[in-house]
């Protein structure tokens, strides 16, 4: 499939602009951090900060007056938190992916966008932490879930999908944290002895831990990152079947299916990539790296995007198929029920936004138009937060009973917390993108032509 250059002719754009150097990237990128910062920025910043403060009303407020201040009810025992936290895991792995799998395979259009997609990583994991922390009930016992040797002799029932979550989760973000920092460890050093400031040099040094770009530091590094990648690969695929089987091994109509793993894991990278171009898009404009995040960038993380929508709309028909296809009537009703039960506009409204409104993309008018990208991004992250309620609270309150039937929404304190974990998203995110190079200015550097040059001689006199 053939795309048009930025320039406007047919051809493959390239990674990077032309006209940069070595010299260029590094001043370019470093300066972000290093100039005064922005009015805007603290606009911007004051509002996410402000936000997040919802978010923690609202877990001193359930504190103290518990779970009753949710929606929750008898049958539907799960909510918002379950809800949330699923989502926000998922929009966490587009950035193990780039950085991790796309490393592996080689493909150099990764280096403007893996640095703030592993940053997008762990500010989504955190949020997604919170979740299953208040939802316990006594937060401040959530230790016991970790198998640590005591007194009273208490372990973890290691059979509750719950103890899944909290190896599956801590795992993925310690691999992703250690993946991050190690490969931030040069351009620290940049920082470091570019920063006028006395107190960013003894910052930016001790960050950088020593690094001075011997030889030996980069073999090291090499061996370390690639290491990482490894490790961090099988748990794009991992952390996400293990969420899903908090539903799959449950015996209500709607969540016992073989097909959750691989349904829940490209649906998270579907999330992902719509997070990471909800970001990436508005970034290059504000930050002016339009040189560095090119068309070509919000091309191929477009199609991606579209190919994993693919897949989980097949995903969605393959629900309906088998739940008619066995022959079971609880599987028949729960497909009835989302079509045209009391959610069915929540059920209608998740097609259009994950279904339909990526389909746009086929399009080269909207492929080679940033902002309508966006916009395709943003109808999935509403259509993929619809999606983990439609599969939670459908399920839920139409189970075998009738009598035991409700409906459930989610009280103010419930939105409260789920925006102001948006607010702690966007807070953590802006005060990345302040302090830290966004773009990683070493592999920036090593995809300029002059850079491949010097490898491919160096590469030559060594054979």
């Amino acid at each position: 499939m053939a795309d048009l250059s930025p320039d406007g002719r047919m051809g493959k754009p390239p990674v990077l602009a032309p006209g940069h150097t070595p010299a260029t990237v590094t001043d370019h990128i470093s300066a972000i951090v290093l100039r005064q910062t922005p009015r805007w920025w603290w606009v911007a910043f004051g509002i996410s900060f402000l936000v997040m403060q919802l978010l923690l009303v609202g877990i001193a407020y359930l504190v103290f007056e518990g779970v009753g201040i949710w929606g929750v009810n008898n049958p539907v025992g799960w909510g918002f938190a379950i809800i949330n936290f699923v989502w926000w895991i998922g929009i966490g792995h587009a950035g193990t992916l780039i950085s991790a799998i796309l490393l592996l395979l080689r493909q150099e259009w990764r280096t403007s966008i893996n640095r703030f997609a592993e940053a997008m990583t762990l500010f989504a994991v955190a949020c997604a932490g919170v979740f299953p922390l208040i939802h316990v009930g006594r937060p401040w016992l959530a230790y016991w879930l970790l198998p640590y040797p005591n007194t009273m002799g208490l372990w973890p029932n290691f059979r509750s999908p719950l103890i899944w979550d909290v190896f599956a989760v801590s795992t993925y973000a310690t691999v992703s944290a250690l993946f991050w920092y190690v490969g931030l460890i040069p351009d620290l050093a940049t920082l470091r002895d570019r920063s006028r400031r006395r107190w960013k040099k003894i910052v930016y040094g001790f960050a950088s831990m020593g690094w001075r770009g011997h030889a030996a530091h980069w073999h090291n590094y090499e061996v370390a990152y690639l290491l990482l990648a490894g490790l961090a690969t099988p748990l794009v695929v991992s952390v996400h079947t293990v969420v899903s089987f908090d539903f799959a091994v449950g015996q209500i109509a709607g969540w016992h299916a073989t097909i959750f793993p691989p349904y829940f894991v490209a649906g998270a990278v579907f999330a992902g990539f719509a997070m990471v171009l909800t970001l990436a898009i508005p970034l290059r404009e504000a930050f002016g790296l339009k040189d560095f995040i090119t068309l070509r960038h919000i091309q191929n993380m477009a199609k991606i995007m579209l190919t994993t929508g693919l897949i989980v709309g097949y995903g969605y028909l393959v629900e309906i198929f088998l739940a008619f296809y066995s022959g079971n009537q609880y599987e028949e009703f729960m497909i009835l029920n989302r079509i045209q039960g009391p959610y069915k506009i929540h059920w209608w409204a998740l097609l259009l936004c994950n279904v339909l409104a990526p389909q746009l993309i086929w399009v080269r008018r909207v492929r080679n138009s940033p902002w309508l990208v966006f916009l395709v991004a943003m109808f999935v992250n509403v259509g993929m937060w619809l999606e983990r309620f439609v599969i939670v609270v459908t399920s839920l309150s139409r189970d075998f009973l009738p009598s035991s039937w409700g409906t459930y929404s989610g009280t103010r304190w419930d939105w409260a917390i789920y925006v102001g974990t948006i607010g702690l998203f966007l807070s953590l995110l802006f005060l990345f993108v302040r302090f830290l190079p966004m773009i990683s200015i070493f592999e920036m550097r090593t995809i300029l032509p002059e850079a491949k040059d010097v490898h491919k001689k160096t590469g030559k006199a060594q054979g």
